[in-house]
Formats: C-alpha cells, sequence, structure tokens
C-alpha cells in the first residue's frame, strides 16, 4: 500500500466509522464487515471477496495506531485533492499579508530550519514531510528507493479444551486473511514477467512538484508510489502481490495458557511491501470449561476441584480416592473437618518446566434432597442427642 492509497482511499468510510471513532468501535465495526463478507460465507461473490480484501486494508492501517496517525496527517495535508488546499501561495491560510509580503517564503522558518533542535529533535519541514512519507520528503530521481512496509498485524480466535490448555498443544487453525500471492510470489507481475523501473520517478517513487514558491514531494502516480510498473499484473493479485487466500497454520498452546489470553505467531500476518517483514498474528484463546475441574484466581498454576461428601465422613474422618487429570490420588480427612476446608495435593496442577501447580481440593457437605425412614429416624436421634450443643452461641453471644 503506497502512500497515494492513503490520499485516495476513505479507510473511515470502508469500516462505515468516524475519523474519531475509538480502536474498539473500529475493532467492532471491521468484526461486523468481516463476519458478512468472509470468502468462506459468500462462495463465489467475487465482489464480496473484493469487499472484504478492502475493509481488511482499512482495517490494517486504523488498529495500528502509528498508521492512523500518519494516515490521518497525510490526508489531512493533501485534503482537496492534493497540494496544500487554497491560500495565498498555496498555503492554507495564505501569506501574503503583513510584513514581507510578496518576498519568498521558507518554510523552514516555520517548523524550524534543518539542523536546528525542535520539539522531539526535529530538522525543518522536511522532517515534517518526512514523519508522513516515510522519510522521503524531497526525495527524486537518483535517491534512495521507497522505504519499505511492514505487513499488518492480523488478529484470529481459537477455542480449545481445558486440558489442552493446562497441559499444552498443538492445534490447527484454518484462517481466511491477506497473504502473499502464491501465484506470483509476491511480485505482482503475471509469472514469467518481471516488473520494471518506474521511468517516471526513476524507481524511487516519488516525483518533485513545484507549488508557488517552495517544491515538495509527493508519490509518482504513473507507478502509484511503488517505484516499479508492472506491464502484465498478475491475474490472481491483479498487481498487488497479496491476495485473500485460506491456509491452516499451527498454533503451539503453552502448557497454563488461560481463557482470553494472546499467543503472538511472529511473520504470521500480512506479508510485507518492497521486501519487508510480515506482520505478526495474534490468536486469542478461548478455553473451554471442565465438568469438575477449574483454575484458581490466586494462581492460575492451581488446579481446583470441589468434592462432595458425608456429614459422617467429615465428623470421623475417612480416606477419600479423588481424581486427577492424570490419574486418582488418596486424600486423608481428618476427624471434624469442617465444610468447605480445602487440602493441597503437591505437583497435580500445571506442569511448567521449572516449576508446577498444585491440585486444591475443598471439600463440601453433600445435604440429601430425601431422607427415608431409617435415615431420619437416626437422623433425629442424633439431633437429640445433640440438642445441648449449640453452635450459633458464639455468634449471638457476640451481638450483646
Amino acid at each position: 500500500m503506497t502512500q497515494r492509497d492513503w490520499i485516495e482511499k476513505d479507510f473511515y468510510r470502508e469500516l462505515g466509522v468516524s475519523s474519531g471513532a475509538s480502536a474498539d468501535e473500529i475493532k467492532k465495526a471491521y468484526r461486523k464487515l468481516a463476519r458478512e463478507l468472509h470468502p468462506d460465507a459468500n462462495p463465489g461473490d467475487a465482489k464480496a471477496e473484493a469487499r472484504f480484501k478492502s475493509v481488511s486494508e482499512a482495517y490494517g492501517v486504523l488498529s495500528d495506531e502509528k498508521k492512523r496517525r500518519e494516515y490521518d496527517e497525510t490526508r489531512a495535508l493533501f485534503a482537496g485533492g492534493g497540494g496544500f488546499g487554497a491560500g495565498a501561495g498555496g498555503f492554507p491560510g495564505g501569506f501574503g499579508t503583513g510584513a514581507g509580503a510578496g518576498q519568498p517564503f521558507d518554510l523552514n522558518d516555520l517548523f524550524g530550519r534543518a539542523g536546528t533542535t525542535t520539539t522531539g529533535g526535529g530538522g525543518g519541514f522536511s522532517d515534517l514531510l518526512g514523519g508522513i512519507f516515510g522519510n522521503r520528503a524531497g526525495a527524486g530521481a537518483g535517491q534512495t528507493a521507497p522505504r519499505s512496509q511492514r505487513g499488518a498485524d492480523v488478529e484470529s480466535e481459537l477455542t480449545i479444551d481445558f486440558v489442552d490448555a493446562v497441559r499444552g498443544a498443538e492445534v490447527q487453525l484454518r484462517l481466511t486473511a491477506p497473504g502473499r500471492c502464491e501465484r506470483c510470489g509476491g511480485t505482482g507481475a503475471r509469472p514469467g514477467s518481471t516488473p520494471r523501473m518506474c521511468p517516471t520517478c526513476a524507481g524511487v517513487g516519488l516525483v518533485s512538484r513545484s507549488q508557488g514558491a517552495f517544491a515538495f514531494s509527493e508519490p509518482c502516480r504513473d507507478c502509484r508510489g511503488t517505484g516499479r510498473i508492472i506491464d502484465d499484473p498478475c491475474p490472481e493479485c491483479g498487481g498487488d502481490g497479496v491476495s485473500t487466500r485460506t491456509r491452516t497454520i499451527t498454533v503451539r498452546i503453552p502448557a497454563g495458557v488461560a481463557d482470553g489470553q494472546q499467543i503472538r505467531l511472529k511473520g504470521q500476518g500480512e506479508p510485507g511491501r518492497g521486501g519487508a517483514p510480515a506482520g505478526d498474528l495474534y490468536v486469542k484463546v478461548h478455553v473451554m470449561p471442565h465438568r469438575v475441574f477449574g483454575r484458581s484466581e490466586r494462581n492460575p498454576d492451581d488446579l481446583t476441584l470441589a468434592v462432595p461428601v458425608t456429614f459422617p465422613e467429615l465428623a470421623f474422618g475417612t480416606t477419600l480416592t479423588v481424581p486427577t487429570l492424570d490419574s486418582t490420588v488418596s486424600l486423608r480427612i481428618p476427624a471434624g473437618t469442617a465444610t468447605g476446608r480445602t487440602f493441597r495435593v503437591r505437583g497435580r496442577g500445571v506442569q511448567r518446566k521449572g516449576r508446577s501447580g498444585d491440585l486444591l481440593v475443598t471439600v463440601e457437605v453433600a445435604v440429601p434432597a430425601r431422607l427415608d425412614d431409617a435415615a431420619a429416624a437416626a437422623l433425629q436421634s442424633y439431633a437429640e442427642a445433640t440438642k445441648e450443643t449449640d453452635p450459633r452461641a458464639d455468634l449471638l453471644g457476640g451481638g450483646r
């Protein structure tokens, strides 16, 4: 994508949001459109696929804080179809009145001369344009080629089993997103043909243009700022070198990953332009809840388990057989244990390199919904035998 694209394309309109939209609003709008326009949801619909690509392109810029700032600055500077808009001397607001009217105006007087110290260590107007056009302001024939552009980051989501989250696993993720065109290898030219250097800008991607008393550089219109002319575009990607495709990626889930955590896969995002590295893929992991096990809020490496027990087991003490993710263990319950007490089984939690979590077993009295005649009679006898014992004596006494 070139700066020319930034000038001509309205990414906010593409996503249906205002220019002041928050990052969350932009993400929400993109996800809604991506679901509606996804090639899997519109098989064979070339118009929907093209729209999906445009929406992905817009989100790739507006979701990146730095790119969005540069995009806004570029469009503000060239609002109205290029140049600096109306005003005396071709500059907004005009400089034709007051002292020095009619004299050549040096932009460095306004923005700070090159070599002098300004806010942020800048170096005059060329630095201002350089921040917008990738430090290529004023570039002409014979200078270095246009700055390469790193590929945009891509986001996806993945749902995994609780056991896989605890132990770690390798999961296959099917991803449909912009990627390097496999047909042309990312060159943008039909296989067998080669792009040639743009004769207008000599491969720089920028041309100088005079306006009033000063000159500045802008993206070359003939090559759209790429520095290359593609006479025979690739039919797959239309010369962009990027096409929307579906691929399968192996995602390595580390042991102990938490619900909502993101995993970064370096270089698995959109391909870069001009030899720049690809962006990254961020996979948000959703962990399905387990039927009996949970994760401790205090230490996610500890697993939790609630075990129902009877009142006699707590009163007299017992030995319980409790499950773990791997097998079972024996747990001794001392006589007189209170319901709700938690016991720690060492080393039966999340296993990480160099450390491991524990299994936290909480015993809870299971109250039967119904009692048969024998059980009811026995329980009544127990109540008669312990009627002198008041478990709330300290509670009531504390209110005096």
